[in-house]
């Protein structure tokens, strides 16, 4: 099985964290977002 090796912008990643803290998007929203959060590269 490959790896998946596709990670999320940076741009991507801060609009997905906005929303994440703005209580006006639905939790499909939120949900979505969480997401491409989690496949940002991860600090050493």
């Amino acid at each position: 099985m490959a790896k998946n090796t596709k990670q999320t912008s940076k741009a991507v990643a801060s609009k997905a964290s906005k929303i994440l803290r703005d209580n006006r998007y639905s939790p499909t929203s939120k949900s979505v977002a969480a997401s491409a959060l989690s496949q940002t590269k991860k600090p050493k």
